[in-house]
């Protein structure tokens, strides 16, 4: 296995992060203080889970920013791919940059996972709301791409 932090819960306090974003500059968690934000980690801009994942947040951008939260997605795609994958498929959704997992480490979104038959320790599909004081008031791991930004959309009410 690896080195991965336990998953968060709900009641958690947010890992903070900066990481540079899909524009060049710094993303930081910490710009968010005061409001609520969706963070979710995908594997890797242009597989077909992981645009059907930003295409749903990005066509649901208006009714999660609505009721107030605004959407960051984190993966280990370098700035150039996340600058691709913004004008392409993920168009308003903020996208930085993890190339070393280590964000993706202390959030609990690394771990063992088995594609095509192959287990191999990688980015896992996790999804993470945060409340106004930086705390987690949901988590959700290994998350189906498929209609999870509509489950998640039913939970915030959004």
């Amino acid at each position: 296995m690896t080195d991965t932090a336990p998953e968060l819960t709900a009641g958690d306090t947010a890992p903070g992060f900066t990481l540079q974003g899909s524009d060049g500059a710094p993303v930081s968690l910490a710009d968010y203080a005061g409001r609520k934000a969706i963070v979710y980690f995908y594997p890797a801009a242009f597989t077909p889970g992981c645009t059907t994942e930003a295409c749903d947040f990005r066509d649901s951008l208006a009714s999660l920013g609505g009721a107030g939260y605004t959407v960051i997605g984190v993966s280990g795609d370098d700035v150039p791919t996340l600058a691709r994958f913004a004008e392409e498929d993920a168009a308003g959704i903020t996208l930085v940059s993890d190339p070393d997992h280590s964000v993706a480490r202390a959030w609990g979104a690394l771990g063992e996972k088995t594609v095509n038959g192959e287990t191999m320790v990688g980015a896992l599909r996790a999804t993470f709301v945060i409340d106004e004081q930086g705390r987690v008031s949901h988590a959700e791991y290994r998350v189906d791409a498929n209609g999870h930004v509509r489950r998640l959309r039913e939970l915030l009410g959004a």
